[in-house]
């Protein structure tokens, strides 16, 4: 069997309208204490290197702060090779289990009390089958649609105009599967076979101590994602936060390719590893 080789990469530009912390989720996940030999993430300020500083979030998430000067023209840029098998999965935690079935920024489920249960009555204890079926209900009644929603729009927003990104779809998906006492949690990844290409946004729900990644857009292949950040929903998965000032966003830059040639099955069951 042939080996699989993934490439993923990411750059960024921006402009530092005021001094800030700027503070970037590009790179993946690390599985552990492991190095990844082959990465490599850079920040330029005026065309110049600058030192990041690296701080590790839940669930093997990397987060790199920097400070950057207002009026400056910068550039962010992210690469890394895996060959191989990818790392086995994230361990859960019970703490998992009560921090994602809990209402979040983004996943108001309490203000939609009541709406889970209508529509797929039934549905609670109902094992992965749950899962699927809500997972099918999104993707069913949602239109993709760019630029239909902003940054500050819930999974309420999106329940309302049924049309949305990738991120609107994974923000519904997990309020309803929480609204049904199933824990679940939004994954950023790199995923190849995505087109456009982007950052892609992704839901892991809990069944039977496993965290199973759902994707209810369909637009790329699970098997082959590259976990970037974990968290309760957008507002903790951003790839680019700022800190004490503005930015202005510029073009950006996303490449994800993998060897692997399997197409997207949305009723197999895919465990996403670090």
């Amino acid at each position: 069997m042939p080996t699989t080789r993934r490439t993923v990469s990411a750059e960024v530009d921006f402009v530092s309208e005021t001094d800030h912390l700027a503070v970037f989720s590009l790179a993946a996940a690390r599985p552990g204490d492991r190095a990844r030999p082959d990465e490599r993430l850079s920040l330029h300020v005026d065309g110049a290197e600058v030192p990041l500083e690296e701080a590790e979030d839940l669930h093997g998430t990397r987060l790199h702060l920097a400070r950057v000067p207002g009026g400056a023209r910068c550039t962010v840029a992210y690469a890394l090779e895996l060959v191989g098998p990818a790392a086995p999965p994230p361990p859960g935690e019970s703490v998992d289990v009560v921090r994602y079935t809990r209402p979040s920024r983004f996943c108001p489920f309490d203000e939609m009390a009541g709406t889970p249960d209508a529509l797929f009555p039934g549905a609670r204890g109902g094992g992965y089958g749950t899962l699927q079926r809500v997972r099918d209900w999104v993707h069913e009644h949602l239109d993709y649609v760019a630029g239909s929603s902003t940054a500050t729009d819930t999974a309420v927003h999106t329940f309302l105009t049924r049309q949305g990104v990738c991120r609107d779809y994974a923000h519904l998906l997990i309020t309803l599967l929480r609204g049904l006492g199933v824990p679940a949690r939004l994954v950023s990844v790199y995923a190849p076979g995505l087109s456009p290409m982007d950052f892609h946004a992704v839901v892991e729900a809990w069944h039977d101590g496993a965290w199973y990644v759902l994707d209810a857009t369909g637009l790329a292949p699970r098997t082959e994602f590259v976990r970037i950040a974990t968290g309760a929903d957008a507002s903790e998965t951003a790839f680019l936060t700022t800190l004490e000032g503005e930015i202005t966003l510029g073009e950006m830059r996303v490449s994800a390719e993998s060897t692997a040639s399997a197409p997207e099955d949305p009723d197999a069951r895919v465990v996403l590893p670090l």
